[in-house]
């Protein structure tokens, strides 16, 4: 089983675009997550670093600049989702990736404070 390290970079640039507001509260995530085709697109006009910063885990051991590399999406390539980062969590949870659960559970309390969950 792969193991990650939290993408720090990822986790700064969520709470910067929650801050700003730049979230979904309301998505059905198997709808939004972005697949191939999306990922491939954005890559042609962002760096690696920008692909980079929508996922908050890092696979050890992969390259840099692969996709390999980027684990856990949480958003669309252009906003927070709140259901990517509840599958971050519960995915992150399933496979025992703590370090990873507890910084997207972290984003998701963020999020919903900012935008008044109550």
């Amino acid at each position: 089983m792969a193991t990650y390290a939290v993408n720090r970079d990822a986790v700064a640039h969520a709470r910067r675009l929650i801050e700003a507001r730049q979230y979904v509260l309301d998505s059905d995530w198997g709808d939004v997550q972005p697949g191939a085709d999306a990922q491939n697109a954005y890559l042609e006009k962002h760096s690696w670093d920008d692909y980079a910063a929508w996922h908050l885990g890092l696979t050890e051991g992969a390259n840099d600049e692969t996709k390999a590399r980027y684990a856990f999406v949480y958003g669309d390539l252009r906003r927070v989702h709140r259901s990517g980062l509840i599958a971050c969590v519960y995915r992150a949870a399933e496979w025992r990736h703590k370090a990873v659960e507890l910084a997207a559970h972290d984003l998701l309390q963020r999020l919903d404070k900012v935008a008044g969950i109550d």
